[in-house]
């Protein structure tokens, strides 16, 4: 590669940043999660991650002022990046204003809390259509506030990712890859894990953004597991059941499944199916395996 391309726009660092700001007439709006990252060899870092080229099309969630735009844009193939913020978005098309391999979104990722907005995922579609893409990655600073339910709608939605490289707020990351027994471990845990591979690549301290965050972050890298997906029959019904035997955490298994199936007059039933699958009952959830996790589910599933 040419190295003159490796940062053919303004390096973002801190003195470029409050300039561009001041310029604009911009502020950081901290409900937004709108904190950017300046140290530039985490920026390398994260693109190094993704390992893209000309075949890879690359979704950005947070578009920002498009610094990381523009650096996936020279090594990806095609760009879809997302910026809720019209003054941003406004910002990070100015930055990449010469790169005819990205489409700008300015929307809301997110519909609701479960699902994601479908005018990203059929821009997503126009855009690997478009470009002729041959695989699909994530990544993204993204906004602590919208972290966790864009990797896992994503993730439950089956779009085709073969990773996701994404910077999340610490207890997040450490929640992604917590084992069963530890305090972190629970239904994001389960749900992630049960339908990819998950690691911790880096941990970052609040000095690496601006404005300075009030806690760590970490890059983490996912990478959906066809294989594991497989063994969900309903990917849906699998996280509804985390989400309710988890509301439950303080009750040990008997108690949180008698809570949330409505079998309270029909306790014996729930006692029987536990004494069937080996469980005593007093078990609790944050100790069983993912593939307890996906055993009990079957048993316990609706009618």
């Amino acid at each position: 590669m040419d190295p003159s391309n490796l940062y053919p726009a303004p390096r973002q660092t801190l003195s470029y940043l409050r300039e561009l700001f001041i310029g604009h007439r911009l502020h950081p709006k901290n409900k937004l999660g709108q904190n950017f990252l300046i140290d530039l060899n985490l920026v390398d870092f994260i693109v190094r991650s993704a390992e893209l080229t000309r075949a890879d099309l690359a979704l950005e969630i947070g578009s920002g002022t498009g610094n990381l735009t523009e650096r996936l844009a020279n090594e990806a193939g095609a760009i879809l990046t997302v910026e809720i913020d019209p003054a941003f978005f406004e910002l990070a098309r100015e930055t990449v204003h010469d790169k005819d391999n990205v489409r700008l979104l300015n929307a809301d990722a997110l519909k609701s809390k479960n699902q994601m907005n479908p005018e990203v995922l059929t821009a997503l579609d126009e855009v690997r259509a478009k470009y002729r893409s041959q695989r699909m990655k994530l990544v993204a600073n993204l906004p602590y506030a919208v972290a966790t339910p864009v990797i896992s709608n994503l993730l439950i939605a089956g779009v085709d990712f073969e990773r996701m490289i994404v910077t999340v707020q610490w207890e997040i990351a450490e929640k992604l890859v917590a084992q069963p027994s530890t305090k972190e471990y629970g239904a994001l845990a389960v749900l992630i894990q049960a339908l990819a591979d998950v690691e911790v690549l880096r941990k970052l301290p609040p000095t690496v953004f601006w404005p300075k965050p009030k806690v760590d972050s970490g890059i983490v890298r996912i990478l959906p597991n066809a294989e594991k997906r497989k063994l969900i029959p309903d990917v849906q019904r699998f996280r509804h059941f985390l989400r309710d035997l988890y509301s439950h955490r303080r009750k040990n298994l008997r108690g949180s499944l008698i809570s949330f199936t409505g079998n309270q007059h029909q306790k014996a039933v729930v006692d029987n199916t536990l004494a069937q699958l080996g469980y005593t009952g007093t078990e609790r959830a944050e100790t069983l395996s993912i593939a307890q996790h996906l055993q009990l589910c079957e048993a316990f599933r609706a009618d």
